[in-house]
């Protein structure tokens, strides 16, 4: 819904740097096109852009204040169950708009620290309590939406993305042989706290960080589904959880259409986001829709439009479908690769780039299928995981992905981390006590470790680059917790997502639900040639990339040499994930 910015000083009698607050904001803009503000007292100040939502009255700016409760705050996402927070804190407080912002507030006078276990939605929040010179950093439960965090000397700094911290100057842009461990080991992915840079840390998901003076920042986690089977559902048939499932995720959907402005889907044909249209219908609604769709290049099909308009047909809804020719991509990779917060090194980023430029034309918030491969199990490499002991999960998910062996042929000596940092959080993550078995663990460590920094950041960086608010409600809270418990088989059968697949099959076309699961095709990016292998060509040929180093010269050869030779073990293009990595350092003047 917004982003957010700001700065806290360590000591009580410095001041924070209002000049640099101001340019972190103005390079939110994009996030929030409808308007801006700055609040600053005492050793706090707070930016904020709008991109109004809910209460588009000027009552439901930011930073909003409370003077009488003495606190502040400045929030980016949305609060779904806010309508019931505020009749439940009506009996104490008085509210003077009708925005889901002044309820954090509220909530927080009420509850203190515990108040974000109250809060139902996606959110990234600073708030500033003034009486106890406190102030509180907190991400949702599954980190949909971003918050960066840069400790520089005397105060630390916050923001909606990594390139607006670096507006705000003085940040250690080198770069942080973990965090390219990270990228190079899980085709770009690099889980929280880390990022690509060594001055920026993200606050993990469903964490609260207390910043006090001369103490140090103390965070704690707030929730852990368990990955277990519970006692309430033994009973319980496959048909139960079905139903169980279907109620979980009209809820989910539901609440996602809380707005005061239209909620549209984005429809790319597949089963999740088919189902949204089809639970959106039972609620009476007629989303708009959006598709989009590639030209078709060495046998590789561009579109799936004939599932996307088979599930538009059925429910009448307003459908936009977009064509996008080859001679539009390279420019359009040009602006993904400005629009991500990191290094993203998927070829459909730049497909949701383009198709939230056209939903950003019609309408403001749209509801996305991302997250239910994770929370489901609909990924290949969960399938050899489920019929593995659990003490081998760790071994599953190190063989979905490059190893260490793998990045030591990568990258130039000084640059690879010592020992094998990626394998050791996986194996720390995989082996923690409440998953019973090696699907559990496996699909804990996706949606709670590796998820959140893609696909849910792609969606987040790209739908916000057009002031386009994307909401997930495969990722509702309740929804995880119930299927985090749900039988593995349930999850692993049909192929992956068996108990999805089931609920679809009463209300999608057939052919929708039963066919091969695709991916948004974009054929041009998939297989590399002509001006758009010319722009990688260029970047990986580059003077900085070379005075960078961090790349092997051989290894760079031998991508240049073939291009579509080379392919990482997750089935993209291995020039197209160091070509965008570069890019991204390239764009961001990073040496």
């Amino acid at each position: 819904m917004c982003g957010i910015a700001g700065e806290v000083v360590t000591g009580r009698n410095d001041v924070p740097d209002l000049d640099a607050v101001t340019r972190m904001t103005g390079a939110l803009r994009s996030r929030g096109p409808d308007g801006e503000g700055h609040w600053s007292a005492g050793r706090v100040a707070l930016g904020h852009r709008r991109l109004s939502i809910i209460d588009l009255s000027d009552t439901g700016s930011q930073p909003m204040v409370d003077d009488e409760l003495e606190l502040a705050v400045a929030f980016n996402g949305c609060i779904y169950n806010y309508k019931e927070l505020r009749a439940e804190l009506s009996d104490r407080y008085r509210f003077t708009s009708t925005s889901d912002t002044e309820v954090v507030l509220k909530a927080y006078d009420r509850w203190g620290e515990r108040f974000v276990e109250h809060l139902v939605g996606m959110f990234a929040i600073a708030l500033v309590d003034q009486r106890r010179d406190r102030v509180l950093l907190v991400r949702d439960r599954l980190g949909i939406k971003p918050l960066y965090v840069a400790d520089l000397p005397g105060r630390t700094r916050f923001a909606s993305s990594l390139p607006a911290l670096l507006a705000g100057g003085g940040v250690d842009t080198g770069l942080d042989p973990v965090g390219l461990h990270h990228y190079l080991s899980w085709h770009s992915i690099v889980p929280a706290p880390r990022t690509i840079l060594r001055g920026v840390r993200k606050l993990p998901p469903a964490t609260v960080r207390v910043l006090e003076p001369g103490r140090e920042p103390r965070d704690h986690v707030y929730w852990q589904p368990d990955y277990t089977r519970r006692p309430e559902h033994a009973g319980w048939t496959a048909q139960d959880w079905q139903e169980a499932v279907r109620d979980a995720l009209r809820t989910a959907v539901r609440r996602r259409t809380v707005a005061d402005v239209e909620v549209g889907v984005l429809l790319s044909g597949g089963v999740d986001s088919s189902l949204l249209v089809a639970l959106l219908a039972e609620e009476g609604q007629r989303p708009s829709t959006f598709s989009i769709g590639f030209t078709d290049r060495d046998g590789l099909d561009g579109d799936e439009f004939a599932y996307s308009d088979a599930v538009a047909h059925k429910y009448g809804t307003d459908h936009h479908q977009l064509r996008i020719g080859d001679d539009e991509l390279a420019s359009a990779v040009g602006h993904a690769v400005a629009a991500m917060s990191e290094p993203l090194g998927t070829h459909d980023v730049t497909a949701f780039h383009l198709i939230c430029r056209e939903v950003g034309r019609h309408v403001k918030v749209v509801q996305s299928g991302q997250g239910a491969d994770e929370v489901f199990g609909g990924y290949r490499y969960h399938q050899p995981a489920a019929d593995a002991p659990r003490h081998v999960a760790a071994r599953v998910l190190r063989d979905a992905f490059a190893d260490h062996d793998d990045l030591a042929h990568i990258l130039q000596p000084d640059s690879l981390a010592e020992g094998d940092p990626s394998s050791a959080l996986l194996a720390a993550h995989l082996d923690r006590p409440g998953a019973d078995t090696a699907l559990d663990a496996v699909l804990r460590t996706d949606t709670h470790l590796l998820m959140p920094d893609d696909p849910v950041k792609r969606v987040d960086n790209m739908a916000m680059a057009w002031g386009v608010e994307a909401r997930v409600p495969f990722l509702d809270q309740d929804l995880v917790e119930l299927v985090a418990s749900c039988p593995p088989e349930l999850k692993s059968g049909q192929g992956g997502k068996a108990v999805l697949k089931d609920i679809a099959r009463d209300v999608l076309p057939v052919e929708v639900v039963d066919r091969p699961k695709g991916y948004f095709p974009v054929p041009a990016l998939t297989r590399l040639d002509g001006e758009v292998l010319d722009m990688v060509r260029t970047a990986l040929s580059s003077t900085a990339a070379r005075q960078r180093g961090i790349l092997r010269p051989d290894y760079v050869k031998a991508l240049l040499d073939d291009p579509n030779g080379h392919s990482t073990k997750v089935g993209g293009n291995e020039l197209w994930q160091v070509g965008m990595l570069e890019l991204w350092l390239q764009h961001h003047d990073i040496a």
